[in-house]
């Protein structure tokens, strides 16, 4: 028996007359649900269910009545709706036009009214509509949130609102008693009303009142010209870094210059042409003039004409140039056009060229192709410095060292000449000649080294001749007075007449050394190969009828005994009848090539058959 059925029942069963039974031990709450043997069930100890008799029968008889009494409707929208609810349709999508209201203003001599610019948002997914007004700095009015998002309904107390429908750019609609104009919207909204199936007409301009031209007006700030140098000078001055406007530029065309040939008439007293050269930077639209140096032009090296910088057009002269507030007009890539006149500072330069960087940035970037101009060839000035004579100290090239640098130099010798010719000497046996005709019988050894191309002159003696022999020139070079060349090898013939200071010599014969030198070396001695010589002697054919007339007449001049055999002698007096201008080396070297026997004799046979007769 519980606590509370003790009390009174004139006691009003209220808060605070009723109280816990103290008594009470059972605290559980009723379980519904159990779990039993693997399967969920359900108490339906205190579920109600009414009877129903007929329902007992069919299920005895195995025939159910229809229990919905009638047939089924089918349903409308299943789990995933066919026809979509407005708020799973156009979830998230907003319209937003753009509009605006007139406000009148009184008391305010400038303006009668004023226009509010707002935006209107319309929610697909409700109809709901709320309009917000953009926040302007100092306007002096609030502004923001307008009207709450709400259904805003046609006319007051009417259930009839607004739908997507009666939105139309450059129309009029009223919200709560006041007049809104729409006049634009976005891409969303105007896409929506065209998929619809009703596009949107065009949008108007937003009007502008008094007011809004009065606060552009106030807030128009002319900079003065200087204020961008201002700042950066403060900003440098403040630990701040120079501001670097010109990067992307730089970026692009570092390295890259344009290199043009300039030319300046100076049309004064002294004046002459110039050439120049201008080098356009790209990078920062800088020149820069440099001059072009000629070797004894009599002027002073100056390297630069003009330093880097930009040139002006028309530059402006003052005594404070950077306090000037005129704006000054600077050359451009499209300015420099060969064949146009450029100038600098005064000087009227005019361009005659460029290279082929140039040419080519020209073409591909501008359009523009390149001519050079054509100029009259200046004829070159010849300057002659006389060389000083030669004044017997050491070398000729010794005393040249002096006369071609204020600190000479050592001449520069053949080292690899000296290393591999040094050991060959070439001695000639010579005789003088000279006006005096004891002087004509004395006999000298002439060596010529061919490492350095040096000479030296012995003197040969006989018993009781009265002439001293030794030494008669010291080892040194000698130079060709016909040529003024140093002697060579090349000039040291047989037969060949030399001369050494005032001395003439003429070479009568060579050592055997000296021979075999001359035949291993024809491209040098070519008097001395023998092919060449015989080759010269088959010359002298083209003047008989045919080769072996000429053979014959050949034979019978030189050996007229017909021995077989001829002598030196018998063979220069044979060429000299013929016409054939053979020199005494050649004649030397045809005579020892054709000495079979030793004995100083010509072969006339084997000359035969050399010259290409045939044998007998």
């Amino acid at each position: 028996m519980s606590l509370n059925s003790q009390f009174p029942k004139q006691v009003p069963f209220l808060p605070g007359h009723v109280f816990s039974d103290p008594f009470k031990e059972n605290h559980h709450k009723t379980q519904q649900f159990s779990h039993i043997n693997g399967t969920v069930q359900e108490k339906t100890n205190f579920i109600h269910e009414e009877f129903d008799p007929n329902l007992m029968d069919s299920m005895k008889f195995n025939a159910p009545p229809n229990l919905t009494y009638g047939s089924r409707q089918p349903p409308e929208n299943d789990y995933i709706p066919r026809i979509q609810p407005p708020w799973l349709k156009y979830d998230r999508a907003v319209l937003r036009f753009y509009g605006y209201f007139q406000e009148s203003v009184v008391e305010n001599p400038n303006e009668n009214f004023r226009i509010r610019k707002v935006i209107i948002y319309y929610y697909l997914s409700d109809g709901t509509i709320h309009v917000a007004e953009p926040r302007q700095p100092n306007a002096g009015i609030p502004q923001g949130l307008f009207i709450k998002r709400q259904k805003i309904p046609k006319k007051l107390g009417k259930q009839d609102f607004y739908l997507w429908e009666d939105f139309q750019l450059c129309t009029n609609i009223n919200f709560y008693e006041r007049v809104f104009r729409i006049q634009d919207c976005d891409t969303f909204t105007r896409e929506f009303y065209e998929y619809m199936g009703k596009p949107l007409s065009l949008p108007e301009q937003m009007p502008r009142d008094n007011f809004e031209t009065i606060r552009e007006t106030k807030d128009l700030k002319i900079n003065p010209p200087d204020t961008k140098e201002y700042k950066e000078y403060f900003e440098v001055k403040l630990g701040g870094g120079h501001p670097n406007g010109g990067l992307n530029k730089y970026l692009q065309n570092d390295r890259k210059v344009l290199s043009f040939d300039i030319i300046w008439d100076d049309a004064s007293i002294e004046g002459q042409l110039n050439y120049y050269t201008l080098n356009y930077y790209l990078a920062d639209d800088t020149c820069e003039v440099k001059e072009v140096r000629k070797q004894n032009s009599g002027k002073d090296p100056y390297p630069l004409m003009l330093r880097r910088q930009k040139i002006p057009k028309a530059p402006i002269l003052t005594h404070y140039p950077g306090m000037t507030l005129k704006k000054e007009e600077f050359y451009s890539p499209q300015d420099l056009i060969c064949g146009n006149t450029v100038k600098i500072y005064g000087r009227d330069c005019f361009i005659y060229g460029c290279d082929d960087f140039t040419k080519e940035y020209y073409l591909n970037v501008l359009g523009i192709q390149q001519k050079p101009a054509t100029l009259k060839q200046e004829r070159g000035k010849k300057f002659y410095q006389p060389v000083p004579p030669y004044n017997g100290y050491g070398y000729e090239e010794d005393s040249l060292g002096s006369v071609y640098s204020l600190q000479p130099k050592p001449p520069k010798k053949d080292v690899r000449k000296n290393f591999t010719q040094d050991q060959f000497i070439l001695r000639f046996e010579a005789r003088q000649i000279s006006e005096v005709r004891e002087e004509n019988s004395r006999r000298f050894i002439i060596s010529f080294y061919c490492g350095d191309d040096t000479v030296q002159v012995y003197q040969t003696s006989e018993r009781n001749s009265g002439i001293w022999g030794g030494k008669f020139q010291e080892r040194s070079r000698q130079k060709n007075p016909l040529t003024n060349d140093y002697y060579t090898e090349k000039d040291f013939q047989l037969g060949g007449i030399v001369q050494f200071n005032v001395y003439k010599f003429q070479l009568m014969r060579a050592d055997e050394f000296t021979i075999n030198y001359m035949k291993q070396k024809p491209d040098v001695f070519k008097e001395a190969d023998i092919s060449q010589i015989i080759a010269k002697l088959r010359l002298f054919a083209d003047g008989y009828q045919n080769f072996d007339s000429f053979l014959m007449d050949l034979m019978k001049k030189l050996d007229k005994q017909l021995k077989g055999y001829i002598g030196f002698e018998e063979l220069s007096q044979g060429l000299l009848e013929l016409g054939f201008n053979l020199t005494l080396q050649e004649q030397y070297f045809l005579m020892r090539e054709f000495d079979r026997n030793g004995d100083w004799k010509l072969c006339m046979q084997s000359l035969w058959e050399s010259l290409g007769g045939k044998r007998s």
